[in-house]
């Protein structure tokens, strides 16, 4: 076991640890505010087929922006129909799931995705319109740390999402722990009642947290496309956003605490692959397959039981819509 195979699997291990990441930080802002998003997994395969004709249309920058757009405005069709409108969070996020899934489908087939970027940019030549991947967002290192062992290749030789990811986790811990507008969304998911009776647009706040878990959600989808994985295939991001809603769980509604169980997660999932280059685990592609399940059925369990919740400091009204008349 060489140096630079140590130092390909560390990399590998943050730069798949970021997709989870991404999705969690948005996430534990909206479970922070009471909102469940089982809609994660619809929201980051959006990402990815956005990032995935956007990029080849217009290049890298438009797409991710474009990405997190789709992603806010599902953040928002789920506010309306879980905040505004009280539906069950849980029936509402599943069917956002099974929407995006089946949108991405249907936008990246191979006819239906000729026509649209042909539309979108008419000078792209005939085989930029039937190809099923799109080029990789460029490595920056950073001078100077990107040349120390281990760490250099693990920390400081990645693209701009990666490194993106890493600052806003501490721009949002900082802000959710430390200002007023994080006691307020915090405040909002523990007790929307007095809250409200505080001067507090309970409605509000959950309607911006869902839109921020939706808007990372799909850029975490757009980062594993173009930024990790850039060859489309339908249903690519394979259970990735139930994984990052026990992630959540995992690093208790706390944006730092996310890193590490990021790439926790990345680390196993990069480890599982390598060991197949050695013969070993050769069934473990079966036992991923189930873990996006195995995830929901916990995830459920958890918001349904009080003592649990109690027990791993979830916010008390997760999950739960939030009526003034009541």
């Amino acid at each position: 076991m060489s140096i630079q195979w140590v130092e390909q699997v560390l990399q590998l291990t943050v730069q798949m640890g970021t997709v989870y990441l991404l999705a969690s930080l948005g996430e534990i802002y909206a479970e922070r505010s009471g909102v469940l998003n089982l809609g994660l997994e619809g929201m980051m395969i959006m990402g990815a087929a956005t990032s995935f004709i956007f990029s080849i249309a217009y290049g890298h920058l438009p797409a991710i922006f474009i990405a997190a757009v789709v992603g806010a405005l599902m953040g928002f069709i789920l506010s309306i129909l879980a905040v505004d409108m009280k539906l069950n969070q849980v029936i509402v996020g599943l069917a956002l799931t099974l929407l995006g899934i089946g949108l991405s489908g249907f936008f990246t087939f191979p006819e239906i995705r000729k026509n649209i970027l042909l539309k979108l940019n008419p000078s792209l030549p005939e085989e930029m319109l039937l190809t099923q991947q799109a080029e990789k967002l460029p490595e920056i290192p950073i001078p100077l740390f990107s040349n120390i062992p281990i760490l250099g290749k693990m920390l400081f030789s990645h693209n701009v999402l990666v490194y993106f990811s890493l600052i806003f986790s501490i721009l949002m811990w900082f802000i959710l722990f430390k200002t007023r507008i994080g006691l307020t969304i915090r405040s909002v998911g523990e007790n929307p009642s007095m809250a409200d009776s505080l001067g507090v647009n309970v409605y509000m706040v959950r309607r911006a947290t869902t839109i921020i878990s939706g808007a990372f959600a799909s850029l975490a989808g757009a980062y594993f496309f173009i930024g990790f994985h850039p060859f489309w295939r339908e249903g690519v991001t394979a259970g990735r956003g139930f994984i990052a809603l026990a992630l959540v769980i995992l690093a208790t509604w706390s944006p730092l605490r996310a890193i590490l169980g990021a790439y926790l997660f990345g680390g196993v999932e990069t480890f599982q692959y390598r060991l197949q280059l050695f013969g070993l685990g050769a069934q473990s592609p079966y036992f991923l397959a189930m873990l996006p399940y195995i995830m929901t059925i916990i995830t459920l369990i958890i918001i349904s039981t009080e003592s649990i919740k109690k027990k791993i400091g979830a916010p008390a009204s997760l999950g739960i819509p939030y009526s003034r008349e009541e």
